[in-house]
């Protein structure tokens, strides 16, 4: 009886030995088996998704196979519960090992977005709108109403949202976007506030984006920028009208077809800055970072005109009898009598 069993024993242990090492020969060649040239190139993992979730989606989508394998490999490195969830890309000759480690840095793809410096927010939302990356939650409502949903202390949008080029995964919606930029130019302006030059004419920070977003249209060349600033701060610490006309065009609104006449000039509005001294009530578009330190840190000078060149620079001059000459030179390409601004 006793050599029966020790004979059953030793076949028992070879039946688990035969099949231990058969299942060790299985898993040796799933940790060695590559994604195919045919699985597809990206992979979501939902929030919420557990390991057995994943595997089992790896598997369906023809990527790694078989799942229970898959969650073995994540238990033996002591992975099961560290994977992230985000969209993430696949490529062809892949190891299981590698897909689970891409799985577990959470390096997801990631998509981008724009906002362009001097953009009005009505550019804005059509860019935002466009965007087949962004979950699309906004109605023309919530556009109108922009400042509430994004949880603002601020009334108006224009100017809020700081020009860049934003990174974000799948799934991001158009209201996150916006809350990260909204941010991003509160923050901004802010800091860059506290770090201001000394005895500016503007009294708060929303003055700052406001002249920053006039010196943004004005601009034709980046370097100009802290010159043109300080012909404003000149004309608004003497009481001069700005004169500028980009603030006139943003009143005119859809009404503005490429030129300005002087009727347009005549129309009093709240952005016509030829009619009303000070700045205007909101910015007129959406200043760069360079604009708002031109603003902060302008360059020093007594100009309080400047006229274009033509060639995307400007001539900028101390007084009004110099500037007509500068008018007289290179707009009207020296015909004096065409010059009208003395009537």
């Amino acid at each position: 009886m006793k050599t029966v069993l020790s004979t059953l024993f030793l076949i028992l242990l070879l039946v688990a030995a035969g099949a231990g090492g058969f299942g060790f020969l299985q898993y040796e060649k799933f940790t060695k088996q590559q994604v195919g040239d045919n699985a597809p190139e990206t992979f979501e993992i939902k929030k919420g998704s557990n390991i057995k979730r994943v595997a089992a989606d790896l598997e369906s989508a023809g990527i790694i196979k078989p799942a229970w394998q898959f969650q073995l490999l994540a238990k033996i490195k002591k992975q099961e519960n560290k994977i992230k969830a985000g969209e993430f890309s696949i490529e062809p000759g892949m190891s299981a090992e590698a897909v689970l480690d891409r799985f577990v840095a959470g390096k997801t793809l990631s998509y981008n977005s724009r906002i362009v410096e001097g953009y009005k927010f009505t550019d804005l939302v059509k860019t935002i709108k466009s965007d087949p990356n962004l979950v699309q939650t906004l109605t023309d409502a919530d556009y109108a109403d922009i400042m509430n949903k994004i949880g603002s202390p601020h009334k108006k949008p224009e100017g809020w949202f700081f020009p860049d080029t934003y990174n974000y995964p799948r799934g991001t919606t158009d209201l996150e976007f916006l809350k990260r930029s909204h941010k991003a130019m509160q923050d901004f302006l802010d800091k860059e506030w506290q770090q201001r030059d000394k005895n500016l004419p503007l009294k708060k920070p929303y003055d700052a984006l406001i002249l920053a977003s006039i010196v943004e249209k004005e601009t034709g060349v980046p370097e100009e920028r802290p010159l043109i600033a300080q012909v404003f701060h000149n004309r608004l610490n003497k009481g001069m009208m700005l004169q500028t006309d980009p603030t006139i065009i943003y009143g005119m609104g859809e009404r503005f077809k490429g030129n300005i006449r002087k009727s347009d000039l005549r129309r009093d509005n709240a952005f016509n800055t030829y009619k009303r001294t000070g700045l205007t009530p909101t910015p007129i578009a959406t200043p760069s970072a360079e604009a708002i330190r031109a603003v902060l840190h302008p360059e020093k000078s007594k100009a309080l005109y400047f006229v274009a060149r033509g060639d995307g620079t400007s001539q900028f001059s101390n007084n009004y009898r110099q500037h007509r000459k500068a008018v007289i030179k290179y707009q009207l390409r020296g015909n004096a009598k065409r010059y009208t601004g003395d009537k």
